[in-house]
This record gives C-alpha cells, structure tokens and sequence, in this order.
C-alpha cells in the first residue's frame, strides 16, 4: 500500500452502528482538519486529470462540492453542482435515485453544460452508486458525456462500483473498504 494511501486511510474515520446497526460508516470529514491528508487528495486527483480532456467537473452536494470546487480551481474547468432538489435557482433537470437508506431527488441547472462536453463527477464515497448515477443520468440529459467518477472511498461490497461500470462509467478511487 503506498504511504499516500495509508495516511488516507488513517484519518478516515469508521464509526460503528451509524447510521443504523450493523453499519460502519466511513467518515471522510476528518480528512478536512488534516491539511497533509488534504493536500495528497487534491493532488492525487488533480495529478489523474490535469493532462485529460474533462472539460467540466460535476461535484455532487454536499461533501462533493468541497473536492469539486478545488479540482475545478486547480484545473481551471467550470464547476458544474449536482444538488438536492428545490436548491438550484433557474430551470433544472431532476432525477430520482435511490439510497442505501431511502430515497432522494438531485437536480442540475439545465444550461450547466451541453453536448460535446465531457465530465468528471466528483463525490467523496461510493456506496451503492445511487447518487452518482442520477447524476451520470442528468449530465447525460443534458448532451455531455462522463469522462469518469472520481472518489475518495469506494465500498465494493455494496456494488455501486459495479453499477457504475455496468452503465459505462470508468470508476476512479483512492482507497476501498
């Protein structure tokens, strides 16, 4: 395991039994009080995509946005938000997914971008691929094409990975669980 990959690792934090029993969930935030964790992610991520083609970055809401607007920033390509329905002014698209726990609705602004484009989507985790499929989804409605999803964790046991590669999604994450 590389020594960038195990200070990832250390900082995550896996908290048992949350949000239901039996669940260990892989909490990302203390990645963001740990500025050399930070530092490798943002240019382990910005090192993979400088020299591509992307031409956006899609970052899903919430802990998507805090990676997306710095990768955007350090690439200098237009920061597309994925949000939570009702949060985006002005004409969007929806898109209705389900989660490991329920149900939820994300929305992008339709003019966000357009045929010929190509898109990298952000997020921190990978769970069942839910979320970034609907994304995939709206992305796609627009006439842009997704050059790949970018994560921080990815949990293979729950297939999201899967998904995303049945739906022709190249899948890019630092560590797995």
């Amino acid at each position: 395991m590389p020594y960038d990959e195990c200070h990832i690792r250390s900082v995550i934090r896996a908290v048992p039994d949350w949000p239901e029993p039996g669940v260990i969930f892989r909490d990302i935030t203390p990645l963001f009080q740990d500025s050399k964790a930070l530092h490798i992610v943002i240019d382990s991520f910005t090192q993979r995509y400088i020299d591509t083609d992307i031409t956006h970055i899609a970052a899903l809401d919430a802990r998507g946005f805090l990676l997306g607007s710095v990768l955007a920033y350090k690439l200098n390509k237009p920061l597309i938000l994925i949000r939570k329905k009702g949060k985006l002014p002005g004409e969007t698209l929806s898109q209705e997914y389900q989660l490991e726990y329920g149900s939820a609705c994300v929305e992008v602004q339709k003019d966000a971008c357009g045929t010929g484009d190509k898109v990298l989507l952000i997020d921190d985790l990978i769970a069942t691929g839910g979320s970034l499929l609907a994304a995939s989804t709206l992305i796609r409605r627009l006439g842009a094409e997704i050059s790949e999803a970018a994560v921080i964790v990815d949990l293979p046991f729950l297939e999201g990975s899967t998904r995303l590669h049945e739906a022709d999604i190249p899948v890019y994450a630092l560590i797995a669980y």
